[in-house]
């Protein structure tokens, strides 16, 4: 008899359990729910640069003021003077880049709308930021493969955060200039399009601005990552508040004049957004010498004479240190083969 009891008293225990981890599954659930409606309003839709060389023409932002600031990540779409915003209820405006941290993967855009108040639903840095470890359930809501262009909700993608170490990554043969801090997500989070999206807690505490897509630079794998809010906080508010000087502006300061531009021989790159924009040709000038030569869009220029150069900063600065008279020479990656080009100025 005594057995009975207590073998009934352990299945009671064990269907109390049961139905308490239900019940906490379904609590979850709801606050999942609620985080969702919650911050859908206040993300939004970016389109501006991109189309070449499998570079999007879109992204992920979301806003941090009711006067309509935005957080994303500074890539080539913010090239243009104005990009387009398309916030969650459908309503497009342009927005202007109003201040950039390269070293942080980081921009600021203002919508252009200072003749009217909108009021928007946004974001506080100052009071939603949390911090989170390894094993913290997360979501991630971003506009990945362009899935929203109008009124249409951005996409929710729930994982798990696996570890939080520093960033050693790259793009294509390129060290990425941010090696701080991030959260690695156990999901698929970082596709084309899911830049500059947002990571919170299932609870919607916020944790990290959504990172671009990059690869280990050990193990070439794809990373999924988030760079904390807390390490961009500060750096948002200096910038909203006009207080801020990046990096690059510290860094590009003038120091020699250049003799020479790319654009003297005929040769137009890509838009340079990046701290290290790979050197690729955008295009030649009708009658330049660069065309005349045979150089092509999409070209990458490896080395100017022979400077090694890893982006459009130091391609300008070697052709900025020729001498009048000097042919200008190139050599380039075009698909798998290698070329040598001389391209004298005209």
């Amino acid at each position: 008899m005594d057995r009975t009891f207590r073998l009934a008293g352990c299945l009671l225990l064990s269907l109390a359990v049961s139905l308490g981890q239900e019940s906490s599954l379904r609590a979850e659930a709801r606050s999942s729910y609620e985080t969702i409606d919650y911050v859908l309003p206040r993300m939004v839709k970016i389109f501006g640069a991109g189309g070449m060389q499998s570079l999007a023409a879109y992204g992920t932002g979301f806003l941090v003021s009711k006067d309509g600031h935005i957080v994303t990540v500074w890539s080539h779409v913010l090239d243009p003077d104005e990009v387009i915003v398309v916030l969650n209820d459908g309503r497009r405006f342009t927005a202007s880049v109003l201040g950039a941290e390269p070293g942080l993967d980081l921009a600021v855009l203002k919508l252009n709308v200072e003749d009217r108040e909108l009021d928007l639903p946004h974001f506080s840095l100052a009071n939603e930021v949390a911090s989170a470890s390894e094993g913290t359930r997360i979501l991630a809501f971003s506009n990945m493969f362009k899935v929203a262009t109008g009124d249409e909700p951005v996409s929710v993608v729930h994982g798990v955060i696996a570890a939080k170490t520093n960033l050693q990554a790259r793009r294509g043969a390129f060290e990425v200039p941010y090696n701080g801090s991030v959260y690695v997500i156990d999901a698929a989070t970082n596709n084309s399009g899911a830049a500059g999206g947002l990571l919170t807690t299932r609870e919607g505490r916020l944790l990290g601005m959504i990172g671009r897509e990059l690869r280990n630079a050990e193990t070439n794998t794809w990373v999924n990552y988030s760079i904390p809010l807390a390490n961009l906080s500060d750096s948002v508010q200096q910038i909203i508040s006009g207080n801020f000087r990046s990096s690059a502006e510290e860094r590009d300061a003038p120091t020699a004049a250049r003799n020479y531009d790319p654009t003297d021989f005929g040769i137009v790159m890509v838009p340079d957004v990046l701290y290290r924009t790979p050197a690729y040709v955008d295009r030649t000038l009708v009658g330049s010498s660069a065309r005349t030569n045979g150089l092509e869009p999409n070209d990458l220029v490896l080395f100017v004479g022979d400077d090694l150069v890893q982006s459009i900063r130091e391609m300008k600065e070697a052709i900025g240190r020729l001498e009048a008279g000097d042919t200008l020479r190139l050599t380039i990656r075009r698909d798998d083969q290698t070329f040598e080009f001389r391209v004298p100025k005209k």
